[in-house]
């Protein structure tokens, strides 16, 4: 699989090693040029130079052969136009990430359904870890074809959990809604904004990915 970044910081860094260490093929869009050459010895990957919320820098990745841009520059302004750009160009999956929680209604709004927060994932994690919260216990129940899916809930979502329609093999475990945990009961109304985990068979999740990436585009 093939994966482009924009912007080469610590976290785009230490995600192109992972994947470069499985066997992926990565490329990295940074504008300055001193950091490419600090990365060039470290990181056996492709690399452009240049501003990658730009079009055409982004069209010289080659959409058409990517699997995923990550936007994640030090800049949320920069990411969220450089995801514009690629789901125009045709990147098959966009994540971009925020630093400014502000931002996340307009990502959504926009149809960014895939941003990730990372001041918000570490703080969860520390206080979990706080009060005792073992993550790895909870990844290890995920065995076999289980797989994980959220979604962030629109207006066409707004109807009881029982209502939504999910493949065979899928059921709504648990909402966020204002930061507040909910585990809800068929009869539990889902509001636009909620973050909502789903429980599904793997072979269920392109279809899922699919359907919340166009409801999010019609919204």
């Amino acid at each position: 699989m093939r994966a482009v970044f924009v912007g080469a910081g610590s976290l785009a860094v230490m995600t192109a090693q992972r994947l470069l260490r499985h066997g992926h093929d990565v490329v990295m869009i940074e504008r300055d040029r001193e950091r490419i050459e600090a990365l060039a010895d470290a990181l056996d990957c492709g690399f452009l130079q240049g501003d990658g919320s730009k079009p055409a820098l982004l069209r010289e990745a080659d959409p058409a052969a990517t699997d995923c841009l990550f936007c994640l520059t030090g800049n949320d302004q920069t990411n969220i136009l450089a995801s514009l750009a690629g789901r125009s160009l045709g990147f098959r999956h966009v994540v971009q990430k925020i630093d400014d929680p502000e931002f996340e209604h307009l990502c959504i709004e926009l149809g960014l359904a895939d941003t990730i927060i990372p001041a918000r994932t570490i703080g969860r994690y520390l206080s979990d870890m706080f009060e005792g919260r073992d993550h790895l216990e909870i990844l290890a129940l995920v065995k076999d074809e289980a797989r994980v899916f959220s979604f962030v809930a629109t207006a066409a979502d707004a109807r009881p959990v029982g209502e939504i329609d999910l493949p065979a093999g899928s059921r709504v475990m648990f909402f966020y809604r204002d930061e507040r945990f909910t585990l809800p009961e068929a009869d539990t109304r889902l509001a636009p904004g909620d973050e909502v985990v789903v429980v599904t068979h793997s072979r269920n999740l392109e279809a899922l990915q699919a359907r919340w990436r166009k409801a999010l585009k019609a919204g």
